[in-house]
């Protein structure tokens, strides 16, 4: 019964956001119906501020254009491995913690995971400038929260600097005051602040100039289709001069052919992400690597970055001024 409710309430949802006079119903099996019984399901598994079992980390490089053999840096990201040894990506786990009002707990348990990781794994970080984790909306906006976050950073405060905490822009400019307090005390903390999906959202300049960000993360919609489109390149290298100017770095993600490296190396971009540097790769394999273009698997990708990809100062995320 319980189950033919929640659909019932996902179809009249849907049905409201179409013209008026649509039906909308779900038939068992279909797309729809699978999908919404798995939200269901992972909604259930973080009820009650519990975390569901086989959470686990991954790590996707970032590669510094300029330094590219000499740096070693990346994004953590969420998984999940069920019973039967699949993996659900992030995006369908934060939607159902958002949903169970608990994204609080994933965050907690990701900070708190990975600055034990660097903790532990300290001394084979040698070339890792910088570690990127995302923090949701909700717990940027929940003050016990933030509370939590402070005191793990004041109680691994000797590995805070490698944290480059990432939260959107939208979230960012909701509660201009409260994201410049946060700022403020991550940076005292060591931290570092990205803001992520930039371009996604509507920002007013204005108010970018007061947030003391690190860096801008350029939203991937615009980087993937770059090469296709004109007007993307415009504002991705409108991003880039913006993020030069306001003394921040830029990250471009989503960077998936030579091609597309290319003209970002280009524009300017300091540091990219994405399948063409490589996938998000299990935690051992970070430690093993040397630098984010190890992870270099395409031949015509690596030669143009063994070729064009160097400079005689890198710049460094961590103080934003060469190195």
């Amino acid at each position: 019964m319980l189950d033919a409710l929640a659909h019932a309430d996902r179809a009249c949802r849907e049905a409201k956001r179409t013209a008026h006079g649509h039906l909308v119903t779900y038939a068992r099996g279909a797309p729809a119906f699978e999908e919404r019984a798995r939200e269901i399901g992972l909604v259930e598994s973080l009820g009650q501020h519990r975390l569901p079992d086989g959470l686990f980390l991954v790590m996707q490089p970032i590669m510094s254009m300029t330094d590219p053999h000499g740096s070693l840096d990346f994004e953590v990201l969420l998984r999940l491995r069920k019973p039967d040894g699949s993996v659900t990506p992030a995006g369908p786990l934060i939607a159902a913690a958002e949903s169970s009002g608990n994204t609080a707990s994933i965050d907690r348990w990701v900070l708190s995971t990975v600055l034990e990781w660097i903790t532990t794994h300290r001394e084979r970080l040698d070339h890792t400038r910088f570690v990127c984790v995302n923090l949701s909306g909700g717990s940027l906006n929940d003050e016990q929260f933030m509370e939590e976050i402070f005191g793990l950073l004041e109680r691994y405060r000797a590995v805070a600097r490698y944290l480059c905490l990432e939260i959107t822009e939208s979230v960012a400019l909701h509660d201009l005051e409260n994201t410049q307090r946060f700022i403020a005390r991550a940076h005292e903390m060591g931290a570092r602040i990205a803001l992520d999906d930039f371009g996604a959202g509507q920002t007013s300049f204005k108010y970018l100039k007061e947030l003391s960000a690190d860096a801008l993360k350029i939203d991937g919609a615009f980087v993937r289709t770059m090469c296709q489109h004109p007007a993307d390149t415009a504002i991705v290298e409108a991003i880039v001069a913006l993020a030069r100017n306001l003394g921040m770095r830029s990250v471009a993600e989503w960077v998936e052919d030579v091609d597309t490296l290319r003209a970002l190396k280009d524009i300017g971009v300091d540091y990219v992400q994405g399948f063409v540097i490589g996938k998000p790769q299990e935690s051992e394999a970070l430690l093993a690597a040397q630098s984010a273009a190890s992870f270099i698997e395409r031949a015509e990708v690596r030669e143009f970055v063994d070729t064009e990809c160097k400079a005689p100062r890198p710049l460094s995320i961590e103080s934003g001024v060469p190195g």
